[in-house]
């Protein structure tokens, strides 16, 4: 029993740390108000996607990171999760990820994931304590860009959004999981407040499965993931295939 118990409390401490500021304090979390205040959408249908004002990816692509000289590849799969795919190709096509650090990485008791993305740590005088709160800010409209959770269980024709699978009621697993490797959205504890930072599997971790969005999974260069410190920069971001699957939004 105490094993059990010792097992849980490390997964609660953990999972704390995919929350968009999460591990920096209870104010940053919620200083999304816009996305703590969003009402829930009907479980296939985002109120984002009637709008059609969103990137999705109609299909795969493929993105390659460059950290510390190595290349890491990444499978972005817009066909399990196109809103949230998408999201990430149009961040990467324009450039935002060059030069961002990895503001978090959590390794210790066991391996857990390298978590990146904040905009706000392109300067590198912003205060490294409060970074994990940012994310990317449209420039055409100045307000921030969020997405909705995006999770397709086994079986389903669409995803299911703004809900995780255990508030919608779903028992089946996601068709995407959290194996090692995995890519997927941090957000804060409001379901659709993701933005722009990422996290990697550091191992498989399948207590997440349904509670997080998983839009890819690394294929080649997770020696380099495993390399990965705290603070340790994005040199490029570059899609090198698939980006004619990349769909706009109104287009």
């Amino acid at each position: 029993m105490e094993v059990k118990i010792g097992r849980w409390l490390v997964s609660v401490i953990i999972v704390s740390c995919l929350l968009v500021g999460g591990c920096v304090s209870q104010q940053a979390v919620s200083s999304d108000s816009a996305a703590q205040s969003a009402p829930s959408s009907p479980a296939n249908q985002p109120k984002d996607m009637q709008a059609n004002n969103l990137p999705r990816l109609e299909g795969q692509a493929t993105v390659v990171l460059v950290v510390k000289g190595k290349s890491i590849t990444l499978e972005v799969d817009g066909t399990n999760a196109p809103i949230t795919a998408g999201n990430f190709v149009d961040l990467v096509q324009r450039g935002l990820y060059n030069g961002l650090v990895f503001h978090r990485v959590v390794r210790d008791p066991q391996p857990f994931v390298v978590q990146g993305g904040d905009p706000q740590s392109k300067d590198p005088n912003f205060p490294a304590a409060r970074l994990g709160t940012g994310g990317f800010v449209d420039p055409q409209s100045g307000d921030r860009r969020y997405i909705p959770l995006e999770i397709k269980p086994e079986g389903a024709e669409a995803p299911v959004y703004s809900k995780t699978l255990e508030m919608a009621g779903i028992t089946k697993p996601p068709v995407l999981r959290h194996t090692r490797g995995a890519l997927a959205m941090a957000r804060s504890q409001a379901p659709d407040s993701a933005s722009s930072q990422f996290y990697i599997a550091l191992a498989e971790l399948g207590f997440l499965d349904g509670n997080y969005a998983v839009f890819g999974y690394v294929t080649d260069g997770m020696d380099a993931v495993d390399g990965i410190k705290q603070g340790d920069r994005i040199d490029s971001a570059q899609v090198i295939k698939g980006l004619e699957n990349l769909k706009l939004g109104g287009s």
